[in-house]
Parts: C-alpha cells; sequence; structure tokens
C-alpha cells in the first residue's frame, strides 16, 4: 500500500470518527459491543461496567423454609465456559479502553465469580488499576446452606486507561464526605433495598443486580467533575444515569433489555437537575488557583486596619495582626505577608498563613482561607 493510499484511509477513519455524535442523556439499546462501536474514540471521561458476572447458577436456591431465592437467572448472565466469557470481556474492554479520553478512569465491579479474571484481561490490555475498592454489604444475602462463609463484599477495580494517565481524582471532595477523614477503600454501603428498589406492577424486583446509588456516589463524586460524560455499558434500571443526573454529569447508557430501559428512563425523568451551586465541592489546595492575600485586601474582602487573629485555640492577644493597605501584616511593629508573620510568632519555621489567620465577622472567626475560596469561585460579597 501506498503512503498516499494510507492517508486517504486514515482521514477517512478520522472522519468518520468526527461524524458520531454522543447522545448525551440517552440509552442506546442494543448489544454493548456493537453499541460502544457507534461512539467516538477518547470521548468519555468515565466509565461504570457493571457486567455480567457468570454466576454458574445450575439449580434453583431456596431459603430454609424452602421459599425460593430469586437470584440471578437471567439469560444475559449465562455463557458456555469461561473461555467464551473471557472473549466477551475483551470485546467490551477493547471498546472501553478506545472511548476513554486519554485522563479517562474506568470502575468494574464483580464478585468472586469473574473478577479476577476481569481484573487479569484489564491489566493483560494495558489498564493501569488505580485501587480495588472493597463494597462491603451491610445487609448481605445469608449462605442459606451453611456450606460456605456468608458472601458479603464485591470488589470494584478502578483503573485508569494506561499507565501515564493524567487521571482526575477528587481526593479532598472525598475526604469531606468522610468527615475530614481520608476516603478508604472498603465501603461499609448496604445492598439496594425498600424503595430504591425498583419493583414492576406486581412488586416484583425489576433487575436482580441492582446496584445502590450510594456505590454510584461515591463512584462518580471521586472521579469526575460537573459536565463530564460518564459511560455504563450495562445500564439496568438506570442507576449510573440516575446518579450522574443528580450529581450535574451527562450520561450514556447501553442495553438490550427493553423493560430496563423503560425502568431506567422513568427513573431518570422523575430527578430534578440540580442547581449549580449545590454541585460546588471541596478543591484540593495543590488544585487551587493561586492568590495573594492582597487581592482580597483590594477587592475589599478584607479591609486595611481589620485585625486578624489565630485559631480559637490560641486566644493570647500575641496572636493578633492588622491588616496593611498593601496586603502585609503588622505585629507589635513588625510587619510582613501573612505566611511570615504566622511562622513568626509562632516561633515555626513556616507555617501557612491561609489557614492560621482568622477575622472575626458576627461574634465567629472565619478562617481567611474561606474567604479565598469565595473569591476564587467569583460568589464573595463585602
Amino acid at each position: 500500500m501506498t503512503p498516499h493510499a494510507e492517508d486517504a484511509i486514515n482521514m477517512s477513519k478520522e472522519t468518520t470518527n468526527q461524524k458520531k455524535i454522543l447522545p448525551l442523556n440517552k440509552i442506546i439499546k442494543g448489544n454493548c459491543i456493537d453499541s460502544m462501536r457507534s461512539l467516538p474514540s477518547n470521548s468519555i471521561d468515565v466509565i461504570f461496567a457493571d457486567p455480567p458476572y457468570n454466576l454458574q447458577l445450575k439449580n434453583e436456591l431456596s431459603r430454609p423454609d424452602s421459599s425460593k431465592v430469586h437470584g440471578v437467572i437471567e439469560d444475559w448472565d449465562r455463557f458456555k465456559s469461561f473461555e467464551e466469557y473471557d472473549d466477551f470481556s475483551k470485546g467490551w474492554m477493547f471498546e472501553a479502553q478506545r472511548l476513554l479520553k486519554p485522563e479517562g478512569t474506568i470502575w468494574v465491579i464483580g464478585s468472586y465469580h469473574n473478577i479476577f479474571r476481569v481484573g487479569n484481561t484489564m491489566q493483560n490490555m494495558g489498564f493501569w488499576i488505580l485501587n480495588d475498592i472493597i463494597w462491603h454489604k451491610s445487609n448481605p444475602m445469608p449462605n442459606f446452606k451453611g456450606t460456605r462463609f456468608t458472601n458479603a463484599h464485591e470488589t470494584i477495580i478502578w483503573a485508569s486507561k494506561n499507565l501515564d494517565s493524567k487521571y482526575n481524582f477528587n481526593y479532598q471532595a472525598m475526604k469531606s464526605l468522610n468527615e475530614g477523614t481520608q476516603m478508604r477503600s472498603d465501603w461499609h454501603i448496604p445492598i439496594c433495598s425498600g424503595k430504591e428498589r425498583i419493583k414492576d406492577s406486581n412488586g416484583d424486583k425489576i433487575h436482580s443486580t441492582q446496584k445502590p446509588e450510594a456505590l454510584l456516589y461515591r463512584v462518580l463524586l471521586s472521579s469526575s467533575k460537573a459536565g463530564d460524560v460518564v459511560l455504563d455499558p450495562f445500564f439496568g434500571t438506570g442507576t449510573t444515569g440516575a446518579v450522574a443526573k443528580k450529581l450535574g454529569r451527562n450520561f450514556i447508557g447501553l442495553e438490550r433489555e427493553q423493560v430496563y430501559i423503560d425502568a431506567a428512563e422513568k427513573r431518570i425523568l422523575a430527578i430534578d437537575h440540580p442547581d449549580t451551586e449545590s454541585l460546588l465541592t471541596t478543591v484540593s489546595k495543590k488544585n487551587q488557583k493561586r492568590v495573594p492575600f492582597g487581592n482580597l485586601v483590594e477587592n475589599g474582602l478584607i479591609k486595611p486596619g481589620s485585625v486578624l487573629r489565630g485559631p480559637k485555640s490560641l486566644k493570647s492577644k500575641k496572636f493578633m495582626a492588622t491588616v496593611r493597605a498593601d496586603g502585609s501584616l503588622s505585629v507589635n511593629g513588625d510587619s510582613g505577608s501573612i505566611h511570615q508573620m504566622s511562622a513568626k510568632i509562632q516561633g515555626k519555621e513556616s507555617s501557612n498563613g491561609w489557614t492560621f489567620w482568622h477575622l472575626e465577622k458576627e461574634g465567629k472567626l472565619q478562617p481567611i482561607d474561606d474567604l479565598r475560596t469565595k473569591f476564587l469561585s467569583g460568589r464573595a460579597s463585602n
């Protein structure tokens, strides 16, 4: 083949890819692999995949009282062999890797029946595993036969597109969600039940493996931003779409079963769009735009002559400073930046003045860092 012919083929592929339009906030009916092929490359920020677990159930399950356990008996979870399941996994994962943006990430959930095979396939394909999350079910289904341990958890693999991906992780937001403590990789969340469980007119659950919204909330809040595109290749009754809408993300759902599509569309339609204010999350300090303290002074957020104090735990007058017109602080005739003066009066080599200094407002001490955050978001007022 001549170089010119190769160029023509590549241009044709690029043109075809450009013509593919993302069906944002829509559900595509059909086989997941075929549907994924209809989407443009490098267009998805986050993928959450809840593929068939290949449970290999041979017989119906019963409780001690002989009542039937409504487990996973659908055809979509049946595969003739491990080899067939592996081929299926490679097929949809190949498309997933193609669709992810260079900085995109993928989450895949599974049980002991399939997660080890899935993880092996992901690593062989070049995905870079970032974490394995243990979803500890606080209300798991008992092992009725008493022949094994009660299966009380599932595993979620979180991976970037490749080793070099500059992936997104909202560390500070997850820390805030966990009351100021680093979020761990073991998540204690109950299984989907009660009013959250989607049921038909007879009161029977529509989908046997519907995931709780709390689980998807952590997944999307941790790895995506408002406006990002989230793809779920196994959409089911739409938990990913419901949570994406609540968090201001766009979703694309792929599903082959019409009964699931109908339930998902009805569920998502009933959710109101969130207001912009409610979607704001805590930003990591290292990702914040640099703002000199003087910007707050010149914009009137802190007036010259204002008195700043140390933390509430340090009530001594020693830990007080006066704001000067140029944004420097004056302490007992000495002056310097917010960082220099906080370090000096504490006898330290360095100190973060943004978190040390507080402004008294309505009888309460407010960290000046709060004013910086408001200034950055454009919501500050005098």
